[in-house]
């Protein structure tokens, strides 16, 4: 599993330098970073980071994502998970396009551990509005993962996808995604609804809600795990 995990990020960070080279100032993204501390009766904190960068050119769409999360209970570590993603598309048609993932995310202390998949994958956007946006993707590919108790299985998955945005108002949008990955024994499922408002310039407040699932996990590991973030974003 090790050699697969370094194999799909070395992928992602050379195609991304790659990219960056080729077209310095087409590049757009966000940076985003989360943080709370608690004390008294409790003492707590935790912590949450996002990035995504991206360019469009001509038919193709690239763009490169990743995260971190974690939290501490009395200087104890309680929860580390990172994510790290890669997304190419290329439209053939006004609403149709075929775009292929990557996908790595590591969870310290979750039932699934690590998971790396690849899928190539037809979508099409439904809708097309200024205000709405929907694109629904269906795929296949292919993922390794491994559960804390040293299980770990390989083989073929389908993909499913949705990603809605709902522009409200010129400076507040409301984003729905959605990731169904099943096959080889375990079906796993990542739904993100976010709020975003900008604050001034290029800030923004987002607030965030995370469902991430796995449908087979070791006795006495949850199947679920559910974040909630209030985060300051920066787009440019």
């Amino acid at each position: 599993m090790l050699r697969k995990t370094v194999q799909a990020i070395s992928f992602l960070l050379f195609t991304s330098v790659a990219f960056a080279q080729e077209e310095k100032d087409a590049w757009a993204g966000t940076i985003s970073l989360g943080y709370l501390s608690t004390s008294g009766n409790t003492d707590t904190t935790s912590y949450s980071t996002k990035f995504e960068f991206g360019y469009t050119k001509n038919d193709w769409e690239h763009s490169i994502d990743g995260g971190t999360a974690g939290a501490e209970d009395r200087g104890a570590t309680t929860a580390e998970n990172y994510k790290l993603g890669w997304h190419s598309a290329r439209s053939f048609t006004e609403h149709d396009f075929l775009f292929g993932t990557v996908d790595w995310r590591k969870d310290r202390f979750g039932g699934v551990t690590e998971q790396v998949s690849y899928a190539f994958n037809y979508g099409r956007r439904f809708i097309d509005t200024p205000e709405h946006q929907l694109d629904l993707g269906i795929g296949a590919g292919y993922r390794d993962w491994d559960r804390s108790d040293g299980k770990s299985n390989a083989g073929a998955i389908g993909r499913g996808s949705m990603a809605y945005n709902w522009y409200w108002s010129e400076f507040s949008d409301f984003m729905q995604e959605l990731t169904i990955e099943s096959g080889s024994g375990n079906t796993y499922i990542e739904s993100v609804s976010a709020l975003r408002s900008q604050l001034i310039g290029g800030f923004n407040l987002v607030l965030s809600y995370t469902i991430q699932q796995n449908s087979s996990v070791p006795a006495g590991a949850d199947k679920t795990d559910i974040a909630t973030a209030v985060s300051i974003e920066y787009g440019f």
